[in-house]
């Protein structure tokens, strides 16, 4: 596709503590880079980066997008909910039941981030970041397989997901309701595009996609969203 997800990003009050915190627990190498900030690097599964944005903005409501992490064994699930405690994180309450074999933490600067129990088959080989997990509803997931060209790999009811064809995390939407959104997405998805941007532009707000603004943090990067209001960029070119 002439478009492709280049990071996921987040907002944050300290960018490189909290890119410390998920180079710990992810096991990711920090990038530093003038252009881009402080980011982390793929790894074997994806190279997909994680992108940490600066901003004064308080977090007030439960982010949309959050990642889910993967465990190869119950005592690896331990493991790296002992790693992201010992790195500042903490254990949260967002409704999850007592039989949940997930565990919840948020990290230092409150984002959720969800360590599934070993077993799950659904998450099985994407990695240690299992998935990007998205609030939104079905006509979400139908627009984003085809604006990255992904190919749907769970179309059940409102719940959908796109994976990469080189593998590596899952995009997931769990369907409605849906949260309230409380102000700009504090977790966003970045694209760039291959060739014309202007094209792609167009071709995004034919599928389904709307204008929301220009430049979050650089100047160029064009803002839109997704059928659910759900914010992302289309960056400069890289």
């Amino acid at each position: 596709m002439a478009v492709h997800l280049y990071a996921v990003s987040m907002d944050a009050g300290d960018p490189r503590r909290l890119a410390r915190f998920w180079s710990g627990v992810l096991g990711r190498e920090i990038l530093d880079n003038p252009r881009e900030g402080v980011a982390l690097g793929g790894d074997a599964h994806s190279d997909v980066r994680i992108r940490f944005l600066p901003s004064d903005a308080p977090k007030t409501v439960q982010n949309r997008i959050h990642f889910d992490l993967t465990s190869a064994s119950p005592q690896a699930q331990r493991d790296t909910v002992d790693r992201a405690l010992t790195l500042g994180g903490r254990h949260i309450d967002i409704g999850q039941g007592p039989d949940d074999d997930q565990v919840v933490l948020a990290d230092p600067e409150g984002n959720e981030f969800c360590v599934i129990g070993a077993g799950n088959t659904f998450l099985a080989g994407c990695g240690p970041l299992g998935a990007v997990n998205c609030d939104g509803t079905r006509a979400a997931g139908l627009f984003w397989t085809e604006a990255l060209g992904w190919p749907l790999v769970w179309d059940h009811g409102e719940e959908t997901a796109i994976q990469s064809p080189r593998g590596g995390a899952k995009v997931t939407w769990s369907g409605p309701p849906l949260m309230d959104a409380g102000g700009r997405d504090r977790v966003h998805l970045d694209l760039v595009a291959a060739g014309d941007r202007d094209a792609e532009i167009d071709r995004l707000l034919a599928l389904g996609a709307t204008r929301a603004g220009t430049g979050r943090h650089t100047a160029g990067d064009v803002v839109l969203a997704d059928p659910d209001g759900t914010e992302f960029c289309l960056l400069t070119p890289r």
